[in-house]
């Protein structure tokens, strides 16, 4: 009997855990058993396995192999095990000194012909090795760049199994195969991010570019509403220009989400912009939140991590999918229960809705009759749920633009808007040094209530509307942060009287909870 161990990784959500995969090669009729809670795609790696060391010179002795991944309660999936699964039977049949692939964790799916593909995940995967010790990883050559982001860990990037057959035996590598072969699926899909337009195309708006400023200043939710054609969908496309560049742990925590979902290239770098999502209205629950058979994958809203989350026709998606991001913007993560696991992903983003103002999207509009009944009205803006607007801070109304401001000067750049963006910022920063918070958006009503708390006088129109029933707490809070976010803009200690009235207008007029 011969037994051999490596080390794998597991993703559940975007966390990774060391798995240890054991091979052991007993006398008995030759049979391949894989234990350990693999799930379909991993149990297939048996066939790949024989393939593979078959196509790379090393052939598995006709014995039984059972194959263990431990911890067995811990689901495991993919074909990210194939590498390990690989090493850990070649070392039990003493191929390789079991001593050189002890400690080392092995990821990378492996094709017939022995060459090793790249998977999903490498990143968080490569981080988590590192939290438990481990100082050498081997991964495939088209996810080393990703891996080589991890600080403090010796990445071996492999082409094929009979080159990393060679590393860990000592020897000298074989003769170079034909690199032309197609990569596999892993991280294929495009970049996170995009090239973001200017806000000076944006003509006139001259109040929706100031709660598209007090929104990036703040890191407030926005609710933009208006006749089709008047412009939301420009002025949230360029909100991601006006947020400053990712600090480098935030960067890590939205690349390793993207190297989860498959979004990130082949040469890939860290995420140091805002990304931008903006899933179609007739996505589904799990396309946004997250999901998938076994353990949950990451959604739109996940993907938006640190960065924008835009709905354009928000009455227009599911009631489900905009229920369930109420969660999400409370806590700034999803936790996603399914029959295999529970599974956690960051989702701290900034939520960007924009909506018609009735269901032919005529009300409001210069010069155009709205046919709609005002029974057809309420139905569509009840789609819009009070708890969900409740934690929106910023509802605007766009109008149509006049001819007036189609030949008058450009507004300004979005350079000279995110250099007072990140002034106000760095003044909140400072601020709540010590809280837990980056930004006014973040700010908890304790806080508010507490060490950040207004003088009476500052506040009368504010408390006025919480005794009418204006306002929830909710809001009376979320007015405040927004206050906060306006002082800021204008270099002040503190909110002044005027900065809670423009809060309170940039919260919406209209009736209904706020």
């Amino acid at each position: 009997m011969a037994l051999a161990r490596t080390l794998g990784v597991a993703l559940v959500g975007v966390q990774g855990h060391v798995v240890d995969v054991e091979a052991d090669i007993a006398q008995g009729l030759p049979a391949f058993v894989l234990v350990g809670l693999p799930d379909a795609s991993l149990m297939e790696a048996r066939d790949r396995v024989r393939a593979a060391t078959a196509n790379s010179g090393c052939t598995l002795p006709p014995r039984r192999i059972t194959v263990n991944l431990s911890p067995a309660t811990l689901p495991k999936r993919g074909s990210g095990f194939d590498l390990a699964v690989a090493v850990a039977v070649l070392a039990a049949a003493g191929t390789v000194p079991p001593a050189a692939v002890s400690g080392v964790v092995h990821l990378g799916e492996l094709g017939l012909d022995g060459s090793v593909r790249a998977v999903r995940g490498v990143l968080p995967a490569v981080l988590a090795a590192a939290r438990a010790g481990c100082e050498r990883v081997v991964v495939p050559h088209d996810n080393a760049d990703e891996a080589a982001l991890v600080p403090g860990v010796r990445v071996l990037p492999v082409r094929r199994l009979a080159d990393l057959v060679a590393e860990h035996r000592g020897d000298p590598p074989p003769e170079p195969a034909d690199e032309s072969a197609p990569r596999a699926a892993g991280n294929d899909h495009a970049a996170p991010g995009r090239v973001v337009a200017d806000l000076s195309e944006v003509v006139g708006q001259a109040e929706g570019r100031l709660a598209l400023e007090v929104a990036a200043a703040g890191g407030h939710h926005l609710l933009l509403t208006g006749p089709p054609g008047v412009g939301k969908t420009m002025l949230a496309a360029r909100l991601p220009g006006l947020l400053p560049d990712l600090a480098e742990a935030d960067a890590l925590e939205v690349t390793a989400v993207h190297s989860v979902a498959g979004t990130l290239p082949a040469a890939a770098t860290l995420v140091h912009r805002p990304p931008f999502e903006d899933p179609h209205h007739t996505a589904s629950v799990a396309a946004v939140i997250g999901g998938g058979s076994g353990l949950p994958r990451p959604g739109a809203a996940s993907r938006a991590h640190r960065g924008v989350l835009f709905l354009d026709e928000a009455p227009e998606f599911d009631r489900r999918v905009l229920e369930s991001l109420r969660q999400p913007l409370e806590h700034g993560e999803l936790v996603l229960h399914r029959s295999r696991g529970t599974a956690r992903f960051p989702a701290r983003f900034q939520l960007v809705l924009a909506a018609n103002p009735c269901p032919c999207g005529r009300a409001g509009g210069k010069g155009l009759d709205c046919t709609c009944t005002p029974d057809a009205r309420r139905r569509y803006a009840a789609r819009l749920s009070g708890p969900l607007l409740d934690r929106v801070d910023l509802r605007v109304a766009v109008r149509p633009v006049t001819r007036a401001q189609v030949g008058g000067a450009a507004g300004e750049p979005t350079a000279v808007v995110a250099a007072r963006v990140a002034a106000a910022r760095a003044a909140a920063a400072a601020r709540l040094a010590g809280t837990g918070s980056t930004a006014n958006g973040q700010l908890r009503g304790a806080e508010l209530r507490g060490r950040l708390r207004l003088a009476p006088a500052v506040t009368a129109d504010l408390d006025r509307a919480l005794d009418r029933g204006a306002l929830t707490v909710r809001g009376y809070d979320r007015v405040l942060r927004v206050a906060w976010t306006l002082a800021d803009l204008a270099g002040r200690s503190a909110p002044h009287g005027d900065d809670l009235g423009r809060a309170l207008a940039l919260r919406g007029a209209e009736g209904g909870v706020r």
